[in-house]
């Protein structure tokens, strides 16, 4: 089930992909069918009484996540033409769909099913790509206590959307933005003087935040920990220092490791117990899962 708050992202994310790829806000415009006039110029080479069916088809593996992306495109185009669009799926968010596998199929006005198609494949195939590598990691860290987080390294615009396929994927979403918990990095802690500063105005600013501190030495680690910060971030460390670090901490913080994380390294991090591994790689190195729609 989707928050309320993810339900009117969509929405807002989807108006706004639409008013990109059609030249103009079609939700101020009324039901007026004005296909000649800066929206679809090549659909409206199409008669307007003109129906047809498509399928939307996977040409690889992928983790589906997506669904109700595409399903609002068609919606909100519905909307503006005065047109019904029928969709029927046949897998659901956070699935595995094997290649060449018919995720929907879509049947209505072929105006609306050519003008839909781009916007609505581009949050699929992103969507399923964060889903699908975010896939991936989990499985290697599925004999293990450790778990995979998600970070503010998202795609411009798509930050619910590309937190929702994480967890689509079996990952966690970690903080979603500055506001809901503390990250104190390098140079907050130069600007406020020093860790147990730091930690100490944040405990004091919002005591019902969690707070976490990035560190990059041993010494580091031991400041943090004495500051009591309640998650602390290896940023770089290697699995000598991460293991090193766990001892050190004897289970008074949670540990995270981030920092340079590849499949090859995940399972060795892992084993060193920490409990858990970030990767900005989920959602900012996007591996676009290779989708297509047909007429039929």
């Amino acid at each position: 089930m989707l928050s309320p708050e993810l339900q009117q992202d969509i929405k807002n994310t989807v108006s706004w992909a639409l008013s990109e790829d059609l030249g103009q806000d079609i939700s101020q415009t009324g039901a007026e069918n004005k296909w000649h006039n800066g929206l679809d110029i090549t659909a409206a080479l199409i008669p307007q009484e003109n129906k047809a069916v498509a399928t939307i088809i996977t040409r690889e593996d992928c983790i589906l996540c997506g669904v109700e992306w595409l399903n609002e495109v068609f919606s909100q185009l519905d909307q503006h033409t005065g047109e019904t669009t029928n969709i029927t799926w046949f897998a659901n968010d956070g699935q595995l769909v094997k290649a060449n596998s018919v995720l929907c199929e879509l049947s209505g006005s072929a105006r609306t099913l050519l003008t839909g198609e781009r916007t609505a494949l581009n949050f699929l195939q992103t969507l399923s790509g964060t889903a699908t590598v975010t896939s991936t990691y989990v499985r290697e860290l599925a004999e293990s206590n450790t778990k995979l987080l998600d970070t503010r390294k998202t795609l411009p615009g798509l930050r619910s959307a590309q937190k929702y396929a994480v967890t689509c994927g079996g990952g966690v979403n970690h903080r979603i933005g500055l506001f809901d918990a503390f990250l104190i990095k390098e140079n907050h802690i130069a600007a406020c003087g020093g860790i147990e500063n730091a930690v100490t105005t944040a405990k004091r600013n919002h005591p019902d935040k969690k707070v976490e501190v990035e560190v990059e030495s041993l010494d580091e680690l031991t400041q943090a920990l004495t500051a009591e910060a309640d998650i602390i971030m290896l940023d770089n460390f290697t699995t000598e220092m991460i293991e090193q670090a766990v001892a050190l901490n004897n289970g008074r913080s949670k540990l995270e490791v981030s920092g340079n994380m590849t499949l090859a390294t995940l399972r060795e991090y892992a084993k060193a117990g920490v409990d858990y591994i970030s990767s900005g790689a989920l959602t900012k190195h996007v591996h676009a899962i290779d989708l297509s729609m047909r007429f039929s």
